[in-house]
């Protein structure tokens, strides 16, 4: 991955965007995480409700790769890094 040969200068909003950006992307990790945490101590205490959850379990992982995915894509192209 090509990294700028020059020192990358950020505005002081572009770090308060990034840095909002972090917050989001920790916020929305933490409420998937909570999610799964929560669906698991539903099974384990109502079994019959497994079929009901395994959506929910399934679909939190996709959901954080999605958010990382989206922050690592606008942080490259804050520090003006390209992919070949």
């Amino acid at each position: 991955m090509p990294v700028p040969n020059e020192p990358v200068t950020l505005s002081v909003e572009q770090i308060r965007g990034l840095n909002q950006q972090l917050a989001d992307l920790r916020h929305d990790v933490n409420n998937c995480l909570s999610l799964m945490t929560a669906a698991v101590e539903l099974i384990q205490r109502r079994p019959e409700s497994a079929g009901n959850m395994w959506s929910t379990l399934n679909e939190q992982p996709r959901k954080i790769i999605g958010s990382i995915s989206q922050f690592s894509r606008d942080l490259e192209a804050a520090l003006h890094i390209t992919r070949p």
